[in-house]
């Protein structure tokens, strides 16, 4: 039997394996991307602007990276939050949902709708969850989103009634399914108790997650404020990311909404994708382990050109949390994060630590050319700072992606219904076959 494995083991690596010369030959643009690092066309969107480059002559040239949601900057949206010092979250949902800005009347319509639709249908955390715990929660989230199809009374309809109630549902009830799974992983495989506490009704989107989280449910409104400032930021990113890009898959396809919103949820586990964020982690603790001071800069440099010459760190030769696919000079993601973390870390035990994430960002760059002999313009992303801001809160590392995903499933509804409304394709790219025919042969003469 190991023999008979070892041969399928073998042609999983020989015959899955393609020559790089082949893409080349047949000018094909391997992840949807050009040689420059811009996405291949591949539709239009009213949704979401990812701005990070312009193209002058034919020529890709670095910008200051722009987010926009629904024609609105995200900096004026963040800046009109914090002036008024209340939660922005809600907001944001009901614009990506439904294209315009909220009155206060529906803000706070909308907010009361998400705080109705949180609870999980009768039996449904012991039957889908508790009887079933895994090891990721990620992997939970995805099942028990296709799981809800079974509480549907219209599953397959694609009416703009079923679509919107399906999506604020699933928006509110996905971070009581992380917290439900988390809690019960902790139960079922690492031997901790499992506590479950109530919903709080009226609660916002963050003030929820840290009250079903925390043992003792207590957290500052600044606290909340924080987590809230993450969900904004993550809300939405554009038709491309891969994530995105694979519910509107799906959905081309004519497929209910959970089995694309469950599709969605397993992209953004990848490690390339919204598991970044654990990678970012990782990475900081190897530096912290073996850079004896932070803040001395040749001793954090050449262990950051050990890291590009897989001499450290995973081995992959990557520095996480720096570049991006879109943005070049700055992702305003980061900037943002930066900002509120630095204020949050000031006269903490995080201060040391966050002064190492920003000369981690300024060396990496230089360090960057000189190890690569390569003049990318490079800047930090979001997941330089976002696992760094959880930890400030507490929230376990197994939870960085999952909230990700609870905040993420915003963006996935809207395009959604923006693929259904306006896609009218199933989306089918080509695939060049490179394979000859060959003969048959029986099988009593193999």
């Amino acid at each position: 039997m190991n023999g008979f494995k070892e041969t399928m083991y073998a042609a999983f690596r020989d015959n899955n394996t393609i020559s790089p010369n082949y893409f080349d030959k047949y000018n094909v643009k391997r992840g949807l991307r050009n040689p420059d690092g811009t996405g291949v066309m591949a539709g239009v969107t009213n949704i979401c602007n990812v701005h990070g480059y312009v193209i002058d002559d034919g020529e890709k040239k670095p910008a200051e990276g722009k987010l926009i949601f629904r024609g609105y900057n995200i900096n004026d949206i963040i800046s009109s939050v914090e002036a008024e010092d209340r939660f922005g979250f809600e907001e944001i949902v009901y614009l990506l949902l439904t294209g315009k800005l909220p009155t206060l009347d529906e803000l706070a319509e909308f907010s009361k709708l998400l705080s109705d639709n949180r609870p999980l249908p009768d039996e449904f955390f012991e039957d889908m969850i508790l009887k079933a715990p895994s090891r990721d929660i990620m992997n939970k989230m995805a099942r028990s989103t296709l799981a809800l199809y079974s509480y549907d009374d219209e599953p397959e309809s694609s009416s703009p009634e079923h679509e919107i109630s399906t999506a604020v549902s699933l928006i509110a009830k996905m971070p009581v399914i992380m917290i439900c799974a988390y809690e019960t992983k902790k139960r079922h495989f690492n031997n901790e108790s499992m506590i479950m506490h109530p919903l709080i009704s009226g609660q916002s989107t963050a003030e929820n997650i840290l009250s079903t989280l925390r043992l003792d449910r207590k957290f500052t409104h600044d606290e909340a404020k924080l987590l809230d400032l993450m969900l904004m930021l993550h809300a939405e990113h554009g038709g491309g990311n891969n994530s995105t890009f694979s519910c509107r898959v799906l959905t081309s396809s004519g497929t209910d909404p959970y089995s694309a919103y469950a599709a969605a949820i397993g992209s953004l586990k990848g490690a390339r994708h919204g598991g970044a964020n654990r990678k970012v982690t990782q990475m900081h603790e190897y530096i912290k382990a073996n850079v004896s001071d932070w803040s001395n800069d040749d001793k954090l440099a050449d262990y950051l050109r050990k890291i590009l010459r897989k001499e450290a760190g995973d081995g992959s030769g990557l520095v996480y949390g720096m570049g991006h696919a879109v943005y070049t000079l700055s992702d305003p993601r980061a900037v943002i994060l930066k900002k509120y973390a630095g204020k949050m870390a000031i006269g903490t035990e995080f201060e040391k630590e966050f002064h190492l994430l920003e000369s981690i960002e300024r060396l990496t760059p230089l360090v960057f050319e000189e190890v690569k002999h390569s003049g990318k313009v490079m800047c930090a992303n979001v997941d330089m700072y976002s696992g760094f801001v959880y930890r400030m809160l507490g929230i376990p590392e197994e939870l960085f992606t999952p909230l990700f995903a609870v905040s993420r499933m915003a963006g996935w509804c809207a395009h959604r219904f923006e693929e259904i409304n306006s896609g009218k394709r199933i989306i089918r790219p080509a695939y060049k076959s490179i394979s000859h025919e060959k003969k048959y042969v029986d099988l009593k003469n193999r």
